[in-house]
């Protein structure tokens, strides 16, 4: 008897992903709830388990991009269950058996940088010369062979054209079909020169994309700004940042005071914690605060739960959790929905000032930036003092500008004054 590998329904608005590898050989033995493969979406990362115990028999190579429900592979729980499988089946497992297993122990040398890169672009690594140690693919080798000459992409191309156009004589003119993206000349030249590469975008860049233009389109988005004085929050860390590490094992940083007094001014400004549904204003009561977190593959939201009831430590170390995560792939889809309100630190990259883009279906959205030395008026003297910029973005449809002011103020004030995140003040 034979049981099919499906590729598993991982949330309601994903209907596709890229089936990144395969964890276990062809013909290997595997044991019922192992995991088998990997699957990448344009939210998450996971490992899909087996379904059952017996051989596996792979239908899909690693790579390729997959439909969920769509069959990739079989388990047979005896070995006389092949001998029933269609001939078709078969045929299929046969042909893709010789290219995996060639492929999988070179796969097993790989770095996890290079096997991601490889799914992404869906590069054939036996098409790639390896230039480490005994002969193994590395990252620079990936690239090199996405920057060559796209000249055989453009030929192919071209022959199709001119078989469409010139049939041959005394052939029946063949039914029109409807034309497939890959097949359609590109609006814009690709050089042939290696001066310019033309690649598919990953479903993650995909995604990030879309969401980005349907938060331009479907929100009143306006950003108001403001900047804090860290020397407060700055003089914590410096002074509590060994006790604190030894004791709680990680480090104090910026965000935890940040998620705190985010809190703190949705507790002041409710109406920042609503979001619009249809018709309906939706209001939130409790506080899931996203923290944006950037990685090779594009721009993550994980979510702190219930933000309100954790301490700095606990904050500092899910927050860490999620940094790990996010750069291994291994983000759930559990993980990066849900949110109320979104924070990004675009200081870290060295960013003075910007306008964060709004996180649908969330109302708001800040944005911190990086801290710079600059004089400023401290009463009747000019000091020197660390600075931040501040922006929030917000959706003018759910909050007044009176709101969003009286919000970006509330978080400068906690921000400058941490003991109002103790008191409550």
């Amino acid at each position: 008897m034979s049981t099919e590998v499906k590729i598993p329904a991982v949330g309601e608005s994903i209907t596709s992903g890229v089936l990144s590898g395969w964890l276990k050989q062809n013909g290997e033995p595997v044991t019922d709830g192992e995991p088998i493969f990997s699957l990448e979406t344009d939210k998450i990362s996971t490992e899909v388990p087996a379904p059952a115990s017996g051989t596996l028999q792979i239908m899909v190579a690693a790579g390729e991009e997959v439909k969920i429900g769509q069959i990739v592979g079989m388990i047979d729980a005896a070995d006389g269950a092949a001998k029933t499988e269609p001939k078709e089946t078969a045929a299929r497992a046969t042909v893709t058996a010789v290219k995996t297993e060639d492929s999988a122990k070179e796969e097993a040398l790989l770095s996890p940088a290079v096997r991601r890169l490889a799914a992404e672009e869906k590069i054939p690594l036996t098409e790639v010369t390896g230039t480490g140690k005994h002969g193994q693919v590395t990252k620079g080798d990936l690239i090199n062979y996405l920057e060559r000459p796209a000249k055989k992409e453009v030929e192919d191309l071209s022959s199709e054209a001119l078989a469409k156009e010139e049939p041959k004589p005394g052939s029946k003119p063949a039914a029109a079909a409807p034309v497939e993206s890959k097949a359609a000349v590109p609006s814009v030249p690709v050089s042939t020169d290696g001066r310019s590469v033309r690649r598919k975008m990953s479903p993650l860049r995909k995604k990030i994309a879309a969401q980005l233009v349907m938060a331009q389109q479907n929100a009143a988005m306006l950003t108001t700004f403001n900047e804090c004085d860290m020397t407060a929050v700055m003089g914590l860390k410096s002074s509590y940042q060994e006790a604190f590490q030894k004791r709680h094992g990680t480090k104090l940083g910026f965000m935890s005071f940040f998620i705190k007094a985010v809190v703190d001014a949705l507790q002041v400004v409710p109406a920042m914690n609503a979001r619009i549904d249809g018709d309906d204003l939706v209001e939130n009561h409790y506080y899931d605060i996203g923290v944006a977190v950037g990685t090779e593959r594009g721009l993550v939201v994980p979510v702190v739960r219930d933000a309100d009831k954790k301490s700095f430590a606990e904050l500092e170390s899910v927050v860490a959790g999620f940094a790990t995560k996010a750069r291994e792939g291994k983000l759930q889809l559990d993980e990066l929905t849900g949110g109320v309100f979104t924070i990004t630190n675009g200081g870290i990259y060295g960013s003075l000032l910007s306008t964060p883009i709004l996180n649908p279906p969330q109302s708001g959205i800040l944005g911190m930036h990086k801290i710079q030395k600059r004089p400023v008026a401290i009463g009747e003297k000019i000091e020197i003092r660390p600075m931040m910029y501040l922006a929030l973005s917000y959706d003018h449809r759910v909050v007044d500008g009176k709101e969003a002011v009286t919000f970006l103020v509330r978080v400068k004030d906690c921000i400058e004054d941490p003991t109002r995140l103790l008191l409550q003040g």
